[in-house]
């Protein structure tokens, strides 16, 4: 074999050693990725419930996927650090509705005190508790009775995932309305002195800024839009790039302190159709209310006129038709 044939041989030795040696780190790094995904779909999947069957809301014909039909989320911050994890009351209360072919989100905050009926039990009561007197299940039939929508998902957050999430994304910024001074929660409260104008928050603070209400001049409307825009402000940061290494941590505390009757894979099918959604895709809705004190308590009563125009933004953006608007009939005539 002369030498031109020795050193031919020997480049496609080399080639093919280079060749299964790239091969072999891609096949480590794709199983190392799917390990790491098995890791995050295994700690999100913890946060699954979906309220002992409910596989969709009895003001509904068929079943809806969140990648494909337009559909409605019940987000309940728990205040149950009183009650030691039992039915604590719902801190905050926002209902989201999302339709595919805009888009869009609408993001809307129901006062924690909202004067309505309470579903289950027949008497009219703040809004915030529904979740003592019957969990979750009670929150969601009050809210579907008060706005005439069916609720699809539901997602319940304690106060803990709420700040441990902030803090994995690196804190959030928003928009302070006026200068203010509120305390953390124990343990290790302290205050905190918010100024008007952008401002960045740690999980700690943002929790602080989203539950201030005495000093608000609003009241709880004031408060109900400081949460809208946290709401915001953790879309704003959770879409980012930067977020893709930190989706273990962020999975694994959503598994530990979310409940939800989302499934991981629907979150993953929302995620890949709708990859460059933003806050810019969200309208924040309201209806118009004020402060009525009955027997030394102190309600937010609704207007009636205004929830009606909220409820025809709701419908129209979930595309209900009059089969579906005949379901909500029947299903108030079964009540």
């Amino acid at each position: 074999m002369n030498r031109l044939a020795v050193k031919k041989v020997k480049k496609k030795r080399k080639v093919r050693k280079f060749v299964l040696f790239t091969l072999i780190i891609a096949l480590g790094l794709i199983g190392f990725g799917g390990y790491k995904f098995y890791q995050t779909y295994t700690a999100a999947s913890k946060s699954y419930n979906d309220l002992g069957g409910r596989e969709k809301s009895k003001l509904r014909e068929e079943v809806v996927t969140i990648s494909k039909d337009p559909v409605s989320i019940l987000l309940m911050g728990i205040e149950d650090y009183s009650t030691e994890g039992v039915n604590g009351r719902t801190d905050s209360l926002m209902l989201i509705t999302f339709n595919p072919k805009d888009e869009r989100m609408k993001l809307l905050s129901i006062p924690r005190d909202t004067y309505v009926e309470i579903v289950g039990r027949g008497t009219m009561d703040k809004i915030n508790h529904a979740h003592v007197f019957g969990g979750k299940e009670m929150t969601i039939d009050t809210v579907e009775k008060f706005l005439d929508i069916p609720v699809d998902y539901y997602a319940a957050v304690d106060f803990d995932a709420f700040i441990e999430i902030i803090d994995i994304l690196g804190g959030i910024t928003v928009n302070v309305p006026f200068d203010f001074e509120e305390k953390t929660m124990a343990p290790g409260s302290r205050w905190v002195q918010f100024y008007e104008g952008p401002m960045e928050l740690n999980g700690e603070e943002a929790l602080a800024f989203a539950r201030m209400r005495k000093q608000d001049p609003k009241g709880d409307i004031g408060r109900a839009e400081r949460q809208q825009e946290i709401i915001k402000a953790i879309v704003d940061k959770a879409t980012s790039f930067n977020t893709i290494t930190k989706i273990d941590d962020i999975a694994e505390t959503i598994g530990n302190n979310i409940e939800t009757n989302m499934r991981i894979t629907e979150g993953l099918a929302f995620y890949k159709a709708y990859p460059n959604f933003s806050p810019s895709n969200i309208d924040q809705i309201k209806f118009e209310s004020h402060s009525e004190r009955m027997d030394g308590i102190v309600y937010e009563i609704a207007d009636e006129e205004s929830v009606e125009e909220v409820r025809q933004i709701l419908k129209q953006h979930l595309e209900l038709t009059d089969s579906d608007e005949n379901v909500f009939a029947n299903e108030a005539l079964e009540e």
